[in-house]
């Protein structure tokens, strides 16, 4: 566990002056972090209920770093969420979430990577990769969107543990090294981006045996 997951697990004292702690609370001081990015937080709360996903702005309390499936695909060798979604986990340590119909995989990092990180996140694009940041826009959802489910706009590949808790720049630099690495192999497998299937649609799809 990371001294900044550390840290985020603390009780957390809101602004009302209630005292937040771990475990089932813990997605409520998430949740109030979030919040914090918009002014109207009865709208924001009324996107998550009616639509499980709202548009948060980016660059104050957070940014993201867009990845495209491919290149997460690769990575993790797989086109199955059931196993890339604990990949990410185990290699950022930090909160991802996932569009499936890209698919795309935003890593959400510390408000100033897309400037202090400028000269990598030019690089990048030639991969199709982008640091997001002010004047930007991204669909969050529910903090209870976990898994992929059929229809879902976006899930949290990567669940937040803690308010604040973001993904480290340099690990997100390492993960997208490591895909433009294993994509120029030419036995990658991974050449277009498709849609993820939830895994219940798949088993829906797949013929009985005998």
């Amino acid at each position: 566990m990371t001294s900044e997951t550390q840290r985020a697990l603390q009780p957390v004292r809101l602004g009302d002056g209630a005292l937040v702690h771990p475990g089932t609370d813990r997605r409520l001081a998430v949740e109030q972090w979030l919040l914090s990015t918009v002014s109207d937080v009865g709208m924001t709360r009324l996107e998550w209920e009616q639509h499980h996903v709202a548009m948060l702005p980016l660059g104050t309390l957070f940014s993201a770093v867009r990845i495209p499936g491919r290149l997460v695909q690769a990575v993790a060798a797989s086109t199955d969420p059931e196993d890339i979604d604990p990949v990410l986990e185990e290699t950022l340590e930090g909160p991802v979430i996932c569009d499936p119909h890209g698919p795309r995989y935003y890593a959400l990092v510390p408000a100033s990577m897309p400037r202090t990180w400028r000269a990598a996140a030019d690089d990048w694009r030639v991969a199709d990769v982008d640091a997001l940041g002010r004047g930007t826009y991204l669909g969050v959802p529910r903090l209870d969107a976990v898994v992929l489910c059929p229809g879902a706009a976006s899930y949290w590949s990567v669940q937040m543990s803690g308010p604040g808790a973001l993904c480290a720049p340099l690990v997100v630099a390492r993960l997208i090294a490591a895909g433009v690495h294993r994509l120029a192999d030419e036995r990658a497998p991974w050449p277009v981006d498709p849609p993820l299937t939830p895994a219940s649609t798949r088993s829906a799809l797949t013929p009985a045996d005998g």
